[in-house]
């Protein structure tokens, strides 16, 4: 078995309604355990404290009880300790693109010149060759998001986290991102914690899956995706495959409260 690069253990967190005052609980003695190399999709109705888990994982917010271990030790402070892609983009607007990948070289005190080195041969991997000098707004969503996994990859780190990253492309760049992020995936030999809301994305990119249930979140129900890989965007239409899409749905669909 490859070794644990994050674990929850017992973790217990509540937030506090700003109107109301009082403690809502999230999470409840909460366990989970991810290995190395391993691509792990969280998928759950929203509100069901996927987002939350992120925080936590990256010292955005601190257990009230518990501990989380990232490549085994705990941590005084969790933050920059994992790669962070968010929904959207961030790319700085008056940043180049070189510029906006270079910013995790920089927040660790790189200099510019070195951290622009550094960047350029890695532009024609991520399929940005010739865009190091143009402007976010002068890019594709899909290029924009290569931009924001590569400023990922750059954080150093062996975790990377991805919040919903293809949720605003179109269908057919979306399918396409998916491709490309598991060749990086691959590729790197990180492990990426992803959450989407797109059960055919969760069973094409991943190892395990993790449900959210209703909250406290005490337990995740898991679900091991029976692919080998590599893998194409065909293997969706195994019988098995449909055959598991249909209960994860609905799985889902008894969480969400209408």
């Amino acid at each position: 078995m490859n070794k644990r690069v994050l674990e929850f253990q017992e973790v217990t967190f509540s937030y506090k309604e700003k109107k109301q005052g009082h403690s809502v609980p999230v999470l409840d003695s909460l366990n989970i355990h991810i290995y190395d190399r391993e691509f792990i999709t969280i998928v759950g109705a929203s509100g069901s404290g996927k987002s939350t888990l992120f925080r936590l994982i990256t010292g955005l917010e601190e257990p009230a009880k518990g501990q989380i271990f990232i490549n085994g030790q705990v941590h005084e402070s969790r933050l920059g300790q994992t790669g962070y892609m968010p929904q959207h983009d961030l790319l700085m607007p008056w940043r180049t693109i070189s510029e906006n990948a270079a910013l995790p070289l920089e927040v660790k005190g790189g200099h510019k010149e070195e951290a622009r080195k550094k960047i350029l041969p890695l532009l024609k991997e991520f399929g940005l060759e010739g865009m190091e000098n143009r402007f976010p707004h002068e890019l594709s969503g899909g290029m924009r998001q290569r931009v924001s996994f590569l400023r990922t990859v750059l954080s150093g780190s062996n975790v990377l986290l991805l919040d919903e990253p293809f949720s605003a492309l179109d269908a057919i760049t979306r399918l396409s991102m998916q491709e490309w992020l598991m060749t990086q995936w691959e590729k790197r030999k990180t492990t990426i914690v992803f959450i989407t809301h797109d059960v055919n994305e969760a069973l094409f990119l991943s190892d395990r899956i993790f449900i959210f249930s209703e909250k406290p979140v005490c337990s995740l129900q898991e679900v091991k995706v029976p692919l080998p890989r590599p893998r194409k965007l065909t293997d969706l239409n195994r019988p098995a495959i449909l055959e598991l899409k249909e209960d994860l749905l609905e799985k889902l669909r008894g969480k969400v409260k209408t």
